[in-house]
């Protein structure tokens, strides 16, 4: 049985692992003109650090990235909301790992390679058409000097993103993504340890937040961590155009993101101007997502990853996720008896999950925490205990913990 992948990125690439496992043959096609390590710091959560390390790239994630102890949510002046140990300090089998996004990307690729062999990957090649028979699904993909090609298999999986051309023939009245009002800034760079190098925070609620945690050891010098900080405000109305809706993500202005940060963080830990101002460069982009669709598969065609459910980034949860559909649809497939059933259970199992997921994220997912603390004592508190009980608290965070599927375990 052969596979066809559009897009690869995190979930594509992983998806081509799992399916390799198994024993099935994959072709991706990569719109871009090569596999790059870009991107700042992402958080994979322990059922998605399960299945890489199912895969066999536990001791990679190690190498790169940074085995995260403990999580804190604090109000805009510091003061501890929530905190909470993570990972393999909270119970779990497998560790929460804090890493560059580029190198998650990097060292997924390479396995694909070794694994795989370079050919299956067709770069500068965008999958924008397809057609599919009892038999068989074909592909039709634009190269970027203006040819076309085509290929054949079993099943066509789109993981082309959140502007996938897949989706967009499965749906093509959908539209652009949302854009919630949002604007968010991200960008890493060497900082000094904080506590014990481990550990995450977010400080803020959701008119304004700022998000700091490292991502990567200095072997050189032990007392400084590559450290990935994010900033989200709110900048206009949810389903308006962004300032500059040309550009997807595109390089950071220093002036547009300072006045968010310089007057209404009051931390004890960083001084957020400081660390933004340290950094060689940062992205901006827009704080988007899409609307949970009614169905995924369509015969031997399916989604996967921000394909199917594009979300903000809260909790998180995007690259875990994709993860996790990548491991569930090989899964299905394996267990036969069809392609088109395999892509229905597939579909059922995964899409209202996520579907959730992206709703509860448009709330704050977890971070809705330091929203209701903030509501309720917007100057800050002297006990949190009179602003929100522990068991009030602990129903936001762990609530959703439940929902995307990694609950603390007892």
């Amino acid at each position: 049985m052969k596979a066809l992948i559009a897009g690869a990125g995190i979930g594509g690439l992983t998806t081509a692992l799992f399916l390799h496992e198994a024993g099935f043959e994959v072709e991706l096609f990569e719109r871009a003109d090569d596999i790059r390590e870009l991107g700042v710091g992402i958080n994979m959560l322990p059922h998605a650090v399960k299945a890489l390390a199912g895969l066999g790239l536990m001791p990679a994630l190690d190498a790169e990235g940074v085995r995260t102890r403990e999580l804190v949510y604090t109000n805009r002046f510091g003061q501890i909301v929530w905190q909470e140990l993570r990972g393999i300090d909270a119970g779990y089998e497998v560790p929460q790992i804090s890493i560059h996004r580029g190198r998650l990307l990097g060292l997924i690729h390479r396995a694909v390679l070794n694994r795989l062999g370079g050919d299956v990957i067709s770069t500068a090649s965008l999958v924008d058409a397809f057609e599919q028979s009892e038999g068989e699904v074909v592909a039709h993909f634009r190269r970027h000097d203006g040819s076309r090609g085509e290929a054949h298999g079993d099943l066509l999986i789109g993981a082309d993103g959140i502007h996938s051309a897949v989706r967009a023939v499965l749906y093509p009245e959908e539209g652009p993504p949302i854009w919630n009002g949002t604007m968010l800034w991200r960008g890493a760079t060497p900082w000094p340890v904080w506590r014990d190098g481990r550990t995450m925070a977010v400080a803020g609620g959701n008119f304004a937040k700022f998000v700091y945690y490292p991502i990567e050891p200095d072997r050189e010098e032990p007392e400084t961590r590559l450290t990935n900080w994010a900033v989200m405000a709110n900048t206009s109305d949810r389903g308006t155009s962004p300032l500059r809706p040309g550009d997807w993500s595109r390089p950071g202005v220093i002036d547009d993101v300072l006045p968010f940060v310089r007057d209404r963080f009051q931390l004890d830990f960083v001084d957020p101007a400081s660390i933004i101002q340290a950094t060689d460069g940062f992205y901006e982009y827009p704080n988007c997502d899409r609307d949970p669709l009614p169905r995924w598969s369509f015969g031997r065609v399916t989604l996967l990853g921000d394909a199917a459910h594009p979300m903000y980034p809260v909790g998180s949860n995007g690259a875990s996720q994709a993860i996790l559909d990548a491991s569930c649809l090989a899964m299905h497939l394996a267990a036969g008896p069809t392609v088109e059933a395999a892509l229905a259970r597939y579909d059922g199992e995964r899409r209202p999950a996520t579907s959730a997921i992206v709703l509860a994220n448009r709330q704050g997912g977890p971070e809705a925490v330091i929203d209701m603390v903030e509501s309720r004592a917007p100057h800050g508190f002297d006990d949190i205990d009179a602003v929100a009980s522990r068991e009030e608290r602990k129903s936001v965070v762990r609530g959703y913990a439940s929902l995307a599927g990694f609950a603390k375990p007892n």
